[in-house]
């Protein structure tokens, strides 16, 4: 079943919330995870996406907390500082797949409903369509499947304009510079669309340690057109949220995500919202993730 909905959102952040962070070796490394919810609830694993960190759930969270959820929402690869590897090949997609699968099996939990926005969501399609027994139910947040992005690229021009700031990504030491100049005021001004000057400080900050940015720009150096094409479709049932204002994703893919799903389909449209769905749209979101995994 395939179903659509659109939803009115006037974007208002809430105040940050702090959530008990563990730590969790997988796969050689150690990751952070912030935890919270009653342990014995389902469990939901948060995947976040550039420049951000696991702290971009935390004003959804309490929502899923009070429908009796578990939450782990995990600092990926190159974003925990225990699990920064050099090499840009070690950031490929499967990589990141194997992480999330990794950091599953750390756990001890079988099985989790799996929420990813941005790269994030490159990663919960991944998880989804390698390891389908381990996902309960998906939420992709901003960004498609990998196919329909193809789609897009390959049909859409306003789509190749929207996504030309990868080019600059891809190109190691420039992209450094460009972003970390005067203050990081290219990456600020990349993140104004999450909230106030303490929201943006929140994920800017940890990206000029050393070492940090570059290894959260290895996710795009080390994107290729063989891995992207590599996601199957997914099998579990899924649910794509998408805003109208998200510079960086438009219609024609998020139209497209859904000849990439054979399983339960819905597409949750938010008005208004920009790509910063989890901190500008923390409720509506939390609305999604929570009938997805109800139904």
């Amino acid at each position: 079943m395939v179903a659509q909905q659109a939803v009115a959102v006037r974007p208002r952040p809430g105040p940050l919330g702090r959530l008990p962070i563990m730590r969790v070796d997988a796969r050689g490394l150690t990751f952070e995870v912030r935890t919270g919810g009653p342990e014995d609830g389902a469990p939901v694993l948060l995947l976040h996406g550039f420049p951000q960190h696991g702290g971009e759930w935390d004003d959804v969270v309490p929502a899923l907390h009070a429908a009796g959820l578990r939450t782990y929402a995990l600092d990926q690869r190159g974003y925990a500082q225990g699990a920064r590897p050099a090499a840009v090949e070690a950031y490929r997609i499967p990589e990141l797949v194997a992480d999330a699968a990794g950091v599953l099996d750390a756990l001890g939990v079988e099985s989790a409903h799996v929420v990813g926005h941005d790269w994030g969501a490159i990663v919960a399609w991944g998880l989804a369509a390698a390891h389908p027994r381990r996902v309960r139910t998906l939420t992709a947040v901003s960004v498609p499947h990998p196919a329909a992005m193809a789609h897009a690229l390959a049909t859409d021009p306003q789509q190749k304009a929207r996504s030309a700031y990868i080019a600059l990504f891809r190109k190691p030491g420039k992209a450094e510079k460009v972003l970390l100049a005067l203050n990081a005021t290219a990456l600020r001004k990349l993140l104004g669309g999450v909230g106030d000057a303490a929201r943006v400080a929140r994920y800017a900050d940890p990206m000029r340690e050393p070492g940090a940015l570059t290894a959260a720009l290895n996710w795009y150096r080390a994107m290729s057109g063989t891995d992207m094409k590599a996601v199957g479709p997914a099998t579990v049932p899924t649910t794509f949220v998408w805003s109208d204002k998200d510079i960086a994703i438009g219609r024609t893919a998020a139209e497209a995500c859904a000849t990439h799903v054979t399983g339960d389909y819905r597409l949750v449209e938010l008005s208004g919202v920009t790509h910063w769905i989890p901190d500008e749209a923390p409720g509506p979101l939390a609305e999604a993730i929570l009938a997805r995994v109800a139904a």
